[in-house]
């Protein structure tokens, strides 16, 4: 069975995360054949599990925007459970393929997108974000200052706009900041759930699910994305739209 071919825009991006983590080839496969499954019902038979990506930074390195806590047990726990339970439905997918069952292969399409997008998603996330003292929310600069400055008349403007998209989710999602090869645009999307981002190069992530924030910043999910932005990693964000273009 063959995969459906991956679009080297997403590949770019991708690139971007793995590359941060320490540039190793197999985990770039691993999650591009992971955005190839969630994006497509053109699944291939894996071989090698998936893992938990170390972070590029101490728990507490975000403090005081993010407390150590908060970051443990999203990242021991939540990332954990969303590998884990990838993992368990892969396999049984892959026997679902050996066996022909086609009715098993559909039932499994939720848990491997949920449980796949959740991997995905988190994984470019840790590498959004860096301590302020080792350049964490520094303005972007370049290319990819002029193009948010095309597109949204400002940085401010812009994280006005991503705001209240972003604060608006209903229930659980993210918000991301998305290339448009198309249009060749920038663009804010709001995402349910772990839905991945597969119509666009993500270029960043924010995590606006309650166990990103709730221990901190409890219901004020307003605040958390407010004061987020004193720790994103616009450089990483500036590799991403670089690569994607």
């Amino acid at each position: 069975m063959n995969c459906l071919s991956l679009p080297r825009v997403l590949k770019c991006s991708i690139g971007s995360a793995t590359h941060v983590f320490g540039g190793s080839s197999s985990s770039s496969s691993s999650i591009n054949r992971l955005l190839s499954r969630a994006g497509s019902a053109g699944l291939v038979i894996s071989r090698s599990k998936f893992h938990l990506p170390d972070l590029p930074y101490d728990y507490n390195a975000l403090e005081p925007i993010i407390s150590a806590e908060i970051m443990k047990i999203h990242h021991t726990k939540h990332h954990q459970a969303y590998v884990t339970n990838l993992n368990v439905a892969e396999e049984k997918f892959e026997k679902a393929l050996k066996e022909d069952d086609v009715r098993e292969q559909i039932a499994l399409q939720s848990a491997l997108k949920f449980n796949g997008g959740g991997h995905i998603n988190h994984s470019l996330f840790w590498v959004n974000l860096s301590p302020i003292k080792e350049g964490g929310g520094e303005p972007p600069k370049g290319q990819l200052l002029s193009a948010i400055q095309k597109e949204f008349g400002s940085l401010e403007d812009f994280i006005s706009k991503f705001n209240a998209s972003t604060v608006a989710v209903q229930g659980s999602g993210w918000g991301w900041l998305g290339y448009n090869k198309t249009n060749k645009r920038l663009e804010i999307i709001a995402l349910p759930n772990q839905d991945p981002l597969t119509t666009h190069a993500p270029l960043l992530g924010i995590d606006v699910w309650e166990h990103a924030y709730y221990l901190q910043y409890k219901h004020a999910r307003a605040d958390y994305l407010k004061a987020i932005w004193e720790v994103v990693n616009w450089k990483i964000v500036a590799e991403r739209y670089a690569e994607a273009q």
